[in-house]
């Protein structure tokens, strides 16, 4: 199976900066351990209740690296911007 190109990764993942799409390219991933790798961020739930097991290697890496993108959530809410004048 054929490496990722650069449109493969625009395709699965917009809103990646230039040296995130060169890292996932350059992991020498598949189309197939990109998708594996989303549905493992997307949901881990389900795969894990299907007894697969976690995602390795370059699907692993790709896990990692597209968690990367994802914003940081945090547990307390932002305190509210003081009106200036």
């Amino acid at each position: 199976m054929a490496s990722l190109t650069r449109d493969d990764v625009l395709k699965a993942v917009g809103n990646a900066d230039d040296v995130t799409i060169a890292r996932i390219i350059a992991s020498g991933a598949t189309i197939t351990e990109l998708a594996e790798a989303q549905a493992w961020l997307a949901n881990d739930e389900p795969l894990i209740n299907e007894g697969r097991p976690l995602a390795t290697g370059r699907a692993r890496e790709l896990v990692d690296i597209l968690s990367e993108l994802e914003p940081v959530e945090d547990d307390e809410p932002s305190p509210p911007i003081a009106p200036q004048g």
